[in-house]
């Protein structure tokens, strides 16, 4: 088990000289704190995670996973408590490593600005706490120009003191896919470091070494730079889906196969296939969050982007699209019964953040129709979070499909990619699929007796 004294008094330059592994602080153990904290014990460094959550701590010590990630539990099991020990006590925290990573939350509010308390809540809580040097990470999403501010803060709270405590900040943007976490962070694409100072760099590039010596391209540039990187990625991958939502809806009017034509673009190495696939909108903590938060950067800085502008109303336009082709393939909505097969905004996650099976539910039950829904990992955290759905959640798919009027494929989980429709057949009431994800060729679907409806195809 690691010991909390034993070699915090070592700088991590010192550590990785003498062969001894790493002390890691994570402060924050949602989803990217425990990625974070769980992939750095499993590549041999002494991990301390802190939350002020006492029951998820509690749970975490137990080996209870908060969110459902794979691999996750099983790297987490691993390693606790031998490299990878959680606690509420924030000084017991910074007094463990020389390395804070901060890893928060960073909502977006109303007004497309992040909110950066639980960093700044952070940063001082740090500064109360300091003895001795420290190299301050922010993990979480930040807008630019945070890591000033934090720095800012931790600087005059050490004055205020009286103590004269040397520290850097570094900028280290996550870029973790839910559903695919793990992998990303033990074999990333790229590193991005900002930093200020080659010391901090130094740190740093000891923290990652074993993904540097694999070959993984490490970027190294200012902090400014750095937490731009990380809005940039998101908008662009935004962009990718709702441009090709775009030319789906061209497709549909036209009479042409919006999968053929992404298949086509995809080809082109300068275009690529990822996230070339149209569906019913994008979701999720990171995309919609982003997008948002950019025209948060423009407003501060006196500039419109028009293109993120766009995008976000790409996305919100298909929501709605997906909505009413609901409605116009059963007629009415009033006590006609609706299948949700999908809730989670991706599949191999129980994430329902901006998922568009949100917008559809609450369309859906506003326009008095009965809803049923499956979904294999996501259907607790739709329980209590929209407590308020008057929905009937069903233990499988076909239960959910049972005497529907309308079948709507709303995430592609594995569950639902080899549905048997002949079965299907003999138990809904009227037979109609709606596949938002265009998981099935048409022609299978109508042969087996359905009316089917995709997104950029028919």
């Amino acid at each position: 088990m690691i010991s909390l004294t034993s070699i915090s008094n070592l700088h991590s330059n010192e550590l990785m000289k003498r062969g001894i592994a790493m002390n890691i602080t994570i402060i924050g153990a949602g989803y990217v704190g425990l990625v974070t904290g769980a992939c750095f014990a499993e590549l041999g460094m002494n991990v301390l995670c802190m939350d002020v959550d006492k029951q998820k701590v509690k749970k975490l010590e137990k080996g209870i996973i908060p969110i459902y990630e794979p691999g996750l539990d099983e790297l987490i099991q691993k390693n606790t408590p031998d490299r990878l020990i959680f606690t509420t006590n924030l000084n017991e925290a910074v007094q463990f490593s020389d390395v804070i990573f901060i890893a928060v939350n960073t909502p977006t509010l109303e007004n497309n600005i992040s909110d950066l308390s639980h960093v700044f809540k952070a940063a001082e809580e740090i500064a109360l706490c300091m003895k001795g040097y420290k190299v301050i990470v922010n993990k979480s999403t930040v807008p630019v120009f945070t890591g000033q501010r934090v720095k800012a803060i931790i600087k005059g709270i050490l004055q205020e003191q009286g103590k004269d405590i040397p520290f850097d900040v570094v900028s280290n943007p996550e870029f973790l896919q839910e559903g695919s976490a793990v992998n990303n962070f033990l074999q990333p694409d790229r590193i991005v470091i900002g930093f200020e100072s080659i010391h901090a760099l130094d740190v740093m590039r000891n923290i990652y070494s074993s993904q540097i010596l694999r070959g993984v391209p490490l970027v190294a540039t200012n902090i400014e730079t750095s937490e731009m990187i990380k809005y940039a990625s998101n908008a662009f991958l935004a962009t990718k889906i709702s441009f090709i939502n775009e030319i789906s809806n061209l497709c549909e009017g036209c009479g042409a196969d919006v999968s053929v034509v992404a298949y086509a673009m995809g080809l082109d190495d300068r275009i690529g296939a990822k996230f070339l696939k149209s569906g019913p909108g994008y979701g999720g903590s990171c995309l919609p969050k982003d997008t948002k938060a950019l025209l948060g950067i423009g407003k501060n800085i006196g500039y419109s982007p028009r293109l993120i502008k766009s995008v976000i109303e790409v996305n919100t336009a298909q929501k709605k699209l997906a909505c009413k082709k609901i409605k116009n393939a059963v007629k009415r909505l009033k006590k006609r019964t609706i299948t949700l097969l999908g809730l989670s905004f991706k599949p191999e996650t129980d994430d329902i953040r901006e998922s568009p099976a949100i917008d559809i539910i609450k369309y859906l039950v506003n326009s008095k129709a009965m809803v049923k829904v499956f979904d294999p990992k996501a259907s607790e955290n739709m329980k209590k979070l929209y407590s308020e759905f008057q929905i009937e959640y069903c233990s499988d798919p076909y239960s959910a499909c049972d005497k529907s009027d309308c079948i709507v494929l709303v995430t592609e989980w594995k569950d639902f990619m080899e549905l048997d429709f002949r079965r299907l057949k003999q138990i809904v009431r009227t037979p109609v699929f709606i596949d938002l994800r265009n998981v099935y060729e048409p022609d299978h679907i109508k042969k087996s007796g359905f009316q089917y409806e995709g997104i950029g195809r028919r």
